[in-house]
């Protein structure tokens, strides 16, 4: 039961971190500060963080189905 509200919460953090990222126009990453872009070229402190979070919260998300699938296998 635990593992299942976390995959919700994951799902749902992971859908709005993705959304936050800045697509070809922009994204609501702007809103945060992430339009502001280096003078040293590639992408700002604030994406990058965002990045970073998104893969943590990506893995976290898929242990989080390998475990329930290895739960459901015992059961």
């Amino acid at each position: 039961m635990g593992f299942s509200i976390a995959l919700i919460v994951f799902s749902l953090l992971l859908m709005l971190l993705v959304l936050m990222h800045k697509g070809k126009g922009g994204g609501l990453s702007d809103m945060f500060g992430g339009g502001m872009q280096s003078s040293v070229g590639g992408s700002s402190v604030a994406e990058r963080n965002l990045d970073r979070i998104t893969v943590v919260v990506g893995v976290l998300w898929f242990a989080c189905i390998v475990v329930l699938g290895l739960i459901m296998k015992l059961d």
